[in-house]
């Protein structure tokens, strides 16, 4: 049996301390009708894995604003393969440029919002990848 809400972690790795943006699209997916665990700042990459774990979550939100987003979302998709939870999609958001995103994609990110993204857009695109409407 199928849960009625997606299931988002919204994670911030790493030492990036800004997280007013990962708050706001966190409450817009809320808001959008998808369930929201949001693990706060400083996160390490083991931790995000372990919350996705624990928390049995269908996406996660990666955001990161300090220029360390290709390590940083390399380990976390490692260790998402590593636990078998290859299943969990991976979407991403932050201050990542544009010549970064092909390699995002080619290790299994599947979609990248940059500032300005509205939040509506951000919560389609998720429940889309998710197979939702």
């Amino acid at each position: 049996m199928s849960r009625q809400k997606l299931r988002v972690l919204v994670a911030k790795p790493g030492l990036d301390g800004h997280d007013r943006g990962a708050k706001v699209v966190a409450r817009a997916l809320r808001d959008a009708g998808l369930e929201v665990i949001y693990t706060g700042i400083r996160q390490t990459p083991e931790m995000i894995v372990q919350a996705a774990l624990q928390e049995d979550v269908d996406v996660i939100g990666l955001s990161c604003l300090s220029g360390a987003h290709r390590e940083l979302f390399a380990d976390v998709m490692a260790g998402l393969k590593e636990k078998d939870m290859t299943g969990v999609i991976v979407v991403a958001g932050g201050i990542i440029p544009e010549d970064d995103i092909p390699q995002l994609e080619k290790m299994g990110i599947k979609a990248v919002f940059g500032p300005g993204t509205p939040t509506a857009e951000i919560a389609t695109a998720i429940k889309k990848l998710a197979g939702g409407s």
